[in-house]
């Protein structure tokens, strides 16, 4: 119930605009900023905001933005980014979550990397559509969940959608990742996937390919 709860949360327009916002920028938000990309008054971006952390949505800390601190340092700002909890939720209920660690843990032990990977590349070239940059990569990465940004001239991914099988089975489900957008990304010149491990990242970067190769 907690995560249905969560997620009618998002159901009122301007906590929807508000969050995804925050979520989609690279540093923590004040109410000030939030307040401007949303295009709503601050007070009532404050009041949205503190509903979505109440429900386990984002993230709050206070920090002075001067950098500042002791007398005449201003008071501090009140801070916000995506929580790090995961909501997921089915009617009736469902657990594919048990069953994808299941099968990973199987998968490890039985040593089946490599045919997991060829399992994910041609799911990714089944998924693929015509890529011809890195413009096009990042719209197509964004639709399946990653939500990219651009580093230079190297497309980050902030969210990672096996996060939690990531965790427990890294090496497994880092390496079928990388498969995966292998292939979604077959048939782009000029692009690869690479592995890139970051903390609070996807382990897997997408960029220019050096003399188009992979």
């Amino acid at each position: 119930m907690e995560d249905i709860e969560a997620i009618a949360v998002l159901q009122d327009p301007v906590r929807r605009r508000l969050y995804d916002y925050v979520v989609s920028q690279d540093h923590d938000v004040s109410r000030n900023e939030a307040a401007e990309g949303a295009g709503i008054q601050r007070t009532l971006a404050a009041f949205h905001l503190d509903k979505l952390v109440d429900a386990g949505l984002l993230e709050t800390e206070s920090k002075r933005l001067s950098g500042r601190s002791g007398p005449g340092a201003g008071r501090p700002a009140k801070l916000y980014r995506r929580s790090g909890a995961e909501r997921q939720f089915s009617v009736p209920a469902r657990d594919y979550r048990t069953a994808a660690d299941l099968l990973a843990e199987v998968a490890e032990v039985a040593r089946l990397d490599t045919e997991l990977q060829a399992a994910a590349r041609r799911e990714g070239r089944a998924a693929a559509c015509p890529v011809e940059d890195l413009a096009a990569a990042k719209e197509l990465l964004a639709a399946r969940g990653y939500e990219p940004r651009e580093d230079g001239d190297v497309l980050r991914l902030v969210n990672c959608p096996f996060h939690v099988l990531s965790q427990r089975h890294p090496g497994l489900v880092c390496g079928m990742n990388l498969a995966l957008l292998e292939g979604l990304l077959d048939d782009a010149e000029g692009l690869r996937a690479r592995m890139d491990p970051r903390p609070g990242l996807c382990c897997v970067v997408v960029e220019p390919s050096k003399n188009n190769e992979s």
